[in-house]
């Protein structure tokens, strides 16, 4: 415990003094306050480690600010305490930028985990809320990605010029693009991503642009789009190769003019955010399919960037490993000895079609499966089916049933069955029952040939 400093909100003062006795008892340095309209102020003047904001609706004072001081501090983390239990409250506060969520009465100890939690998940200061990535925080020892580093510096400090990040899904296109906007002098809380491909294509304009009340049916009220969010700072255009061919041109336009109208209204809006384009299409070949627009691609392809996957940087595998894993012992709170020789093998001999994803996404559920134990290419197994020592290893536990244990087989026969044919067929039957009638692999058990099975009857 390093005695965090813990700001406490809330109108009622007899929670706000239970807060302070529970947090003080536990090692927590509390500081109230009895207005969420304070909590900007406060943050600013002192290191505030994390926020308890009571929120009781239909009041939406308190979301509103919390709002507001997250686009401010964005590591500061913010735990809402509702009166309201409902799932609507929580949906609000976590979209306003709520870390956690917790409905009164709550449990005391429930509370001191979820700020526990909370404070060991927050990364530091230099990253903003929504993921941020620094340049410094990005190791490599691979030729390739170094370069492609020094690229992505270069051009960060040109915030004006359009990037194309290429590369596979899982590459780390996204972590580059948010790298290059904490590079930029930009806004630290505006970097807004948006996946081109996950909007239905008649929303998707109203998602960018927004809309004002009355553009549409259901557009009951004015609502800002993600260029107005991105204000300031930067928009990541995430898998551009499949937006729409009619939005294309209204994009171009937005790039070239630097301005944008919002559906349903007649005035433009200067659009002042850096963007970025990322994309696993190969956008020239989109071109010569006619689904990507010629002109758009010159315009967004000013600066290209492309990824290597992971298969041809193998070289920092073994660093993304122990950063992995060092994340993984603080968000699930297990020891996590770390990877075998056999382990780091098994993962330094496969290509990772899904590339960094995919790598962290095994390595999580590796980590769940072991108990104080070093991750072996057992616990790895079923992660990666197209790897020969995955294929070797899920044998070897499909035909010891999950463990190295040898197989008891116990015949029983009449003394006139007794004889060497009934005993092999019996082992035979024993073993291909074992084996869910899969020939093959209980040859493989019995170290014969599946023909062997054909004298069955």
């Amino acid at each position: 415990m390093a005695n965090e400093k813990i700001l406490v909100i809330g109108s009622d003062v007899h929670t706000r003094s239970m807060l302070e006795t529970q947090l003080a008892a536990s090692g927590y340095c509390p500081i109230l306050a009895d207005s969420a309209c304070r909590a900007p102020d406060l943050l600013a003047i002192d290191k505030i480690d994390l926020v308890l904001l009571e929120h009781a609706p239909p009041h939406m004072d308190g979301i509103s600010v919390l709002a507001q001081s997250r686009k401010l501090f964005p590591h500061v983390p913010f735990i809402v305490v509702s009166s309201a239990s409902s799932l609507e409250s929580a949906i609000t506060s976590v979209k306003a930028g709520a870390t956690d969520f917790l409905a009164q009465p709550f449990d005391p100890d429930d509370l001191l985990c979820r700020i526990a939690r909370a404070l060991d998940n927050t990364p530091p200061a230099s990253e903003t809320q929504d993921g941020g990535f620094t340049f410094q925080q990005i190791s490599s020892s691979s030729p390739k990605m170094v370069r492609v580093l020094q690229m992505a510096q270069q051009v960060s400090y040109y915030p004006q010029t359009t990037v194309a990040l290429y590369g596979e899904s899982g590459v780390g296109k996204e972590v580059l693009a948010r790298a290059i906007h904490a590079a930029s002098g930009r806004d630290e809380s505006r970097f807004v991503a948006v996946n081109c491909a996950g909007i239905p294509a008649n929303l998707l304009e109203s998602e960018l642009c927004g809309h004002v009340r009355g553009a549409f049916t259901g557009a009951d009220r004015d609502r800002e789009g993600m260029f107005s969010l991105a204000k300031g700072g930067t928009i990541l255009l995430d898998e551009i190769g499949d937006m729409p061919l009619e939005l294309q041109v209204k994009l171009l336009r937005v790039i070239e003019e630097r301005r944008y109208t919002p559906l349903g209204s007649a005035r433009q809006i200067k659009a002042d955010f850096r963007v970025i384009v990322a994309t696993h299409h190969d956008l020239r070949q989109l071109v010569q399919e006619g689904r990507f627009r010629s002109d758009l691609y010159h315009r967004v392809n000013a600066f290209p960037i492309t990824i290597p996957p992971l298969r041809e940087r193998k070289e920092e595998i073994p660093l993304l490993v122990d950063n992995c894993l060092n994340h993984l012992r603080k968000e699930m709170g297990k020891p996590l000895p770390g990877i075998s020789k056999r382990g780091m093998d098994f993962i330094m001999g496969y290509d990772w079609p899904g590339n960094i994803r995919e790598l962290k996404n095994s390595l999580e559920r590796a980590a769940i499966m072991v108990e104080n134990e070093l991750i072996t290419p057992s616990h790895l197994a079923f992660l990666s089916p197209g790897h020969p020592e995955g294929r070797r290893e899920r044998r070897r536990l499909r035909l010891s049933g999950g463990n190295d244990h040898p197989f008891e087989l116990h015949l029983t026969l009449d003394p006139d069955e007794f004889s060497l044919e009934n005993i092999i067929n019996k082992v035979l039957h024993i073993t291909l029952t074992r084996c869910n009638n899969n020939k093959s692999l209980a040859a493989q058990l019995l170290k014969t040939d599946r023909r062997v099975f054909y004298r069955l009857k």
